[in-house]
């Protein structure tokens, strides 16, 4: 399908018309090439609680708030439910295993596609399942010329994450309480993307990592990139359709 076909796709299914005014991207995987290093550490800190989990797993998890990941993940495969503390508890050790590794880099693009998103007269966004406050602080270091601390949605900002809309809806509050066919979701994994629709964006999809492209577009994005570099080559025909 190509650009000015999906937008029409979008137009019609939720019966509005795409005019966009935010962009919200994803965190892991859009941002930063980041999942192969949580792969590892998901597989390492699970492991110390007798839990299996495979790189498709955190592939197919990606998104999700991670507290959440674990207690799905005990309630799976042991059969009870834990807390949120001690699921919290257990996350940590997640994040401090991938924390001791090296920063991820950004992935080319991002940084010239936020100048643009600026220069077109739309606010940069981040809408992330993590809780990890030294990524959260990276944002800001990183992309700080474009995006506001105020226009970062979080863990701590929704009761319930993704594939719940909550954290895109949040995100078009905090973008200036703006409706759902004025913001565009950049999204990586299918429980983000399942998120974006779900909350009535225009939602491209950008597969990053190594799940089937089917896994991704049975969650019905409204475009499908491989790469960021392939998102930024089209952008000006997106907003400009």
């Amino acid at each position: 399908m190509d650009i000015k076909q999906a937008i029409n796709s979008y137009n019609t299914t939720f019966g509005v018309e795409f005019h966009p005014k935010a962009v919200l991207f994803d965190m892991d995987g859009v941002l930063y090439d980041s999942m192969p290093r949580h792969a590892i550490a998901w597989q390492k800190s699970m492991a110390q609680f007798g839990i299996h989990m495979t790189a498709h797993d955190v592939y197919a998890t990606e998104g999700a708030r991670g507290f959440d990941t674990v207690k799905m993940l005990v309630k799976r495969q042991k059969g009870t439910d834990i807390s949120d503390e001690k699921a919290k508890a257990m996350y940590e050790v997640k994040s401090n295993i991938f924390h001791a590794m090296p920063e991820a880099p950004i992935f080319d693009g991002v940084k010239e596609l936020m100048q643009r998103v600026t220069d077109a007269g739309l606010s940069v966004n981040v809408v992330t399942g993590s809780a990890q406050k030294p990524l959260i602080a990276r944002l800001t270091h990183d992309f700080g010329q474009w995006l506001a601390p105020d226009h970062i949605t979080t863990a701590y900002d929704v009761d319930r994450g993704k594939p719940d809309p909550d954290p895109y809806l949040t995100g078009l509050r905090k973008a200036g309480d703006l409706k759902p066919w004025q913001g565009i979701v950049v999204e990586n994994a299918p429980l983000g993307i399942h998120a974006g629709v779900a909350a009535g964006c225009f939602t491209i999809a950008v597969n990053s990592g190594p799940l089937p492209d089917s896994d991704l577009l049975v969650e019905k994005p409204n475009l499908l990139y491989q790469k960021m570099t392939e998102l930024l080559g089209d952008w000006e025909q997106i907003i400009g359709s």
